[in-house]
């Protein structure tokens, strides 16, 4: 997927007077736009419903062998994250494991955040992530390549993005630009192998034992995720660790 550079905005070069009026910079946008007119009405009442306040964060968590994809969000007064929403994987690409080079197919795992909003997607509307991360840098090696341009987006192929749906990745677009404006910095994205409880890790380590050590770094994230609903404090580090801070 390529990027129309001009046309996106990237969170790290926003200046904090830029967040304020993002929702209306993205508004510009006609994709964005008709994606709030078919579905901000609906998704406000279930907002409201759920008990969640005008201003709200978000987190993302997928899970590759389920195919499901789960929208977090939390009131900025609260601690804790609970679950809004969950997708459906339109389509998948690849196996169960980690994204080594590029054009392997794979999805990446591992500990992610948002960085671009693309609302001129060649797949309607898209969220990219910040892969490779350096744990994938690590993986992947000095002489080969890592590839990139890994989305959550719209339309229903894959070679190794999250496809939705043109459908719904619109609310989960505009679920993150209501994040964004609202003054949220980074909005997380986990994507992990599978649940990864321990009846799961011992059945998918049969199969796929090469990636055990890998899924032994990630777990720990999952479990934490789990019991505390908060965003998680991962530390990637260049020799291709991953730490989870407390």
């Amino acid at each position: 997927m390529k990027l129309l550079v001009a046309s996106l905005i990237i969170f790290m070069s926003i200046s904090v007077k830029a967040q304020q009026s993002f929702k209306q910079q993205q508004l510009q946008f006609e994709r964005v736009k008709m994606a709030y007119d078919l579905k901000w009405t609906t998704l406000e009442k279930e907002l409201q419903q759920a008990g969640f306040q005008e201003n709200f964060e978000m987190l993302v968590t997928a899970y590759k062998a389920e195919g499901k994809l789960e929208i977090w969000l939390k009131n900025q007064n609260k601690t804790k994250f609970a679950l809004f929403k969950t997708y459906d994987f339109c389509a998948h690409s690849g196996k169960l494991g980690p994204k080594v080079t590029e054009g392997d197919l794979q999805t990446p795992e591992g500990f992610y955040k948002i960085n671009v909003f693309n609302p001129m997607s060649s797949y309607h509307l898209s969220l990219g992530i910040d892969y490779p991360n350096e744990v994938d840098k690590a993986r992947t090696g000095k002489d080969r390549k890592t590839g990139g341009d890994i989305y959550i987006h719209g339309d229903c192929v894959t070679v190794g993005c999250i496809p939705l749906t043109d459908d719904k990745i619109r609310e989960v677009y505009i679920l993150a630009v209501e994040a964004k404006n609202a003054g949220q910095p980074e909005i997380p994205v986990y994507i992990f192998p599978f649940r990864m409880t321990k009846t799961n890790f011992e059945s998918y380590a049969k199969q796929y034992p090469q990636h055990i050590a890998f899924w032994n770094t990630l777990q720990p994230g999952f479990k934490s995720f789990e019991k505390d609903k908060k965003i998680l404090n991962v530390l990637t580090k260049s020799n291709g660790q991953t730490i989870l801070k407390r």
